[in-house]
């Protein structure tokens, strides 16, 4: 009887055990996840884009005049003064060569103009000739006038003449001046190589130099680069070097969508990242352009841009070691608040057209819709539904329904 006892509560005890064991193990475990916390904390929203630096007044300096630029002994980063330091230097180039065609007709043009001068001439002295014979005239008409023996209209015809003949004199002096100065622009037109390399050596036999042309800098600054260094012969006009104020007229340029330009205004605060060395440099808005272009992004998307123009706040870039067209991170700052109630944007998920989180109440997870004003993408500022301290779930899962219970998932 007492075997059968034994045996009975031996059963029932292993029974009891074993209904533990399988209740622990079939009973629902708390679903591990990742908490936040609601806080009050600075905030802004930014509007972030890759820029570049630039000098706002670039200087390209070009060859004034035709002719042999002088080798450039400036490199880039060199100091320069304005209307001091000496760029470059040059000499007038040599009159082209002529070919044969070209210098016969240069020989018959000079031929022509030796006889229109030689014509010139022959007709001076007819004038003076007539001038002579006209004035003595004159003299003579007079004379006779005064005795009675000529009529008035006899002395006005002398006059007439003796003026005419002036005239025609003065004529004549001018038509010479005319003549000499086509002669010589003649001479000019057959000046060949050999003749300007004489007139070089002897300026040089002269004066010891030949008479080069010094370029000057028009403004203070550096050189940025040079664009042409070599001895060589250039056109007017020609690009030789660019030069520009690094330390003080240096600012960055932006091009932002069109969508994020309408945010931003001149005089928003700006944030330069990513620049090559440690902290972040302040600077400000000064310029957004009223005009947008297109371009295409490295995708193939086609995008409407807007240059905005952001100047640094102080002489930090100077200091930072940054040149021209440089690549720099700008965050433009929107909108900030120094005390705002934030939670994390990964706790934030949409429950139809409004914005729900899990919150954390006794290990259970519980649904709360929220009002969100400003996202950042990192945090959101609530505007109504949280307190300071409530815990949220982070990234809630698709499988999360409320009333789970939840535990913090440890970070190894």
């Amino acid at each position: 009887m007492a075997r059968k006892r034994s045996r009975s509560l031996l059963t029932i005890a292993t029974v009891a055990v074993l209904g533990a064991v399988l209740t622990f193990a079939f009973r629902p475990r708390p679903l591990m996840v990742d908490i936040g916390e609601v806080t009050m904390d600075s905030m802004m929203v930014t509007i972030d884009e890759e820029g570049r630096t630039r000098v706002h007044d670039t200087y390209v300096i070009s060859t004034p005049v035709a002719g042999r630029l002088l080798r450039v002994d400036v490199e880039p980063g060199d100091s320069v003064e304005q209307q001091e330091t000496i760029l470059a230097k040059m000499l007038p180039s040599n009159p082209a060569a002529l070919d044969v065609r070209s210098r016969e007709q240069a020989r018959s043009a000079l031929a022509a103009a030796e006889a229109s001068l030689r014509l010139a001439r022959a007709e001076l002295n007819r004038a003076i000739a007539d001038k002579n014979l006209a004035d003595t005239d004159l003299e003579r008409t007079r004379t006779l006038r005064q005795n009675g023996m000529v009529s008035e209209l006899a002395l006005d015809l002398a006059i007439r003449e003796a003026r005419a003949s002036q005239a025609a004199f003065d004529t004549a002096e001018a038509t010479i001046e005319m003549r000499q100065a086509e002669l010589e622009n003649a001479q000019i037109q057959l000046m060949g190589f050999d003749d300007q390399q004489r007139l070089i050596i002897s300026t040089l036999i002269e004066t010891e130099q030949a008479d080069e042309i010094p370029i000057r800098s028009p403004t203070t600054g550096r050189v940025l680069r040079v664009i042409q260094q070599s001895e060589t012969t250039l056109p007017a006009g020609a690009p030789i070097l660019e030069v520009g104020d690094i330390d003080s007229d240096l600012e960055v340029l932006v091009e932002l969508l069109s969508t994020d330009a309408v945010q931003v205004a001149p005089g928003d605060r700006v944030l330069i990242d990513k620049w090559g060395g440690s902290g972040t440099l302040d600077a400000v808005v000064q310029r957004v352009d009223p005009w947008g272009f297109t371009k295409f992004s490295a995708l193939g998307v086609e995008e409407q841009r807007v240059n905005t123009v952001i100047r640094f706040a102080d002489l930090q870039s100077a200091q930072a070691g940054l040149g021209h067209g440089f690549r720099v991170e700008a965050r433009i700052i929107v909108w900030e608040d120094d005390d705002a109630l934030v939670v994390p944007s990964s706790a934030l998920f949409r429950d139809g057209q409004s914005w729900s989180v899990f919150l954390v109440e006794g290990g259970i997870a519980q649904r709360r819709l929220v009002d969100i004003g400003h996202n950042n993408g990192i945090q959101a500022q609530v505007v109504n539904g949280l307190d300071p301290g409530d815990r949220v779930i982070l990234y809630p899962a698709s499988g999360l329904s409320e009333g789970v219970r939840v535990v913090q998932r440890e970070i190894r």
